[in-house]
């Protein structure tokens, strides 16, 4: 055990259903990795959604906002979202509240998991604060609903040249535009234009566009034709579900929302609460999502051994939960990363 040389403040929302037990499992993983690698964590955790509102009667506490801002690091388990009715959706707050402008969604296979596109390597960077799925909705007359679309120059010229910074930083070499400008002509016009711009400046990066329906059946046809997919809000929702299929289903696939200033790295499943207090959750994408936080704080030599005994659990097949067809709770699985990364076969 390597003595601690650095702590790090980091916001904890475990969410609902499977989030307390996902989080735990989690946390259990990155302390052990901390210990080894001289990193140490304190944890300022708070509820939010429902389970915030039964205990201090608003959804997001103010002690949340100001944990986060003062942290700029947040950990997030899955929050439940009602549907069609009830209180707005935490993410979308968080993401508003601290304009998290980048949603980053690392698309990629993890070894032993066989999968029908195995080797897929594809990042999605969608804008993360216009568009529809801001949620900007009212009631023109009773029976008549209106929702909008925003896109503005300032959030399409910002995500693009996160996109291509990403793209030129890490030797990706190829960025699609997703869009609908054949029908939308002004607003996704507007956002490709502003791509376009961008691409000008990064000459080594190949920028093509693709219009999002073809963009899916592109994708299941031959999803290897795509390096970074750099789309707006809802069609990014869209297509990041659709991609983590490929790779085994969004139990496995991690998410971060990224800002200037704040970052919130979380599970983009739900929080399937059939199965919630049942030890049988898939830990796999929060702990994935931890490693992208882990990085971001530049602790990556403590984001590989996670990484590398996370992997080495999914090699060996031996301990996997019942989604990826093992037969292995949620504590046996982080017991197996635990115990992988004890191994000198995967010390970072």
């Amino acid at each position: 055990m390597t003595q601690a040389t650095k702590t790090h403040r980091i916001t904890l929302i475990p969410g609902d259903g499977i989030g307390p037990e996902v989080s735990s499992a989690v946390i259990s993983i990155l302390e052990a990795a901390g210990a080894a690698t001289g990193v140490a964590f304190e944890w300022h955790r708070y509820d939010a959604g429902a389970d915030s509102f039964e205990k201090t009667g608003e959804y997001i506490p103010q002690a949340l906002y100001d944990s986060i801002g003062e942290n700029r690091v947040a950990l997030k388990g899955p929050v439940t979202t009602p549907i069609g009715e009830g209180f707005a959706s935490i993410n979308v707050t968080l993401r508003q509240k601290f304009e998290l402008f980048a949603n980053f969604r690392p698309v990629k296979n993890l070894p032993g998991l066989k999968t029908r596109y195995p080797g897929l390597d594809l990042i999605i960077v969608r804008e993360n604060m216009e568009d529809l799925y801001a949620g900007l909705e009212h009631v023109v007359v009773p029976g008549v609903v209106q929702a909008l679309k925003i896109i503005t120059e300032k959030g399409s010229t910002r995500i693009a040249k996160f996109a291509f910074d990403y793209a030129r930083k890490h030797d990706r070499k190829k960025v699609h535009a997703i869009h609908k400008a054949n029908i939308m002509k002004l607003s996704d016009g507007l956002f490709l234009r502003c791509c376009r711009t961008v691409a000008e400046g990064f000459p080594e990066v190949e920028y093509r566009e693709h219009i999002v329906d073809n963009t899916c059946m592109q994708l299941v046809m031959n999803p290897f034709q795509y390096d970074i997919l750099l789309t707006e809000n809802l069609y990014g929702d869209i297509l990041s579900d659709l991609c983590s299929a490929f790779v085994g289903g969004l139990g496995l696939v991690p998410g971060a929302n990224l800002g200037t200033e704040c970052a919130i790295f979380e599970a983009v499943h739900g929080s399937a609460p059939d199965i919630a207090g049942k030890d049988m959750a898939n830990p796999t994408a929060l702990l994935q999502s931890a490693v992208l936080m882990l990085h971001h704080i530049n602790e990556s030599p403590t984001a590989e051994r996670v990484q590398a005994g996370l992997e080495q659990v999914f090699r060996e097949g031996k301990t996997l939960t019942k989604d990826v067809g093992g037969t292995s709770g949620t504590k046996a699985f982080a017991e197996a990363v635990l115990k992988a990364m004890e191994s000198p076969t995967v010390h970072a």
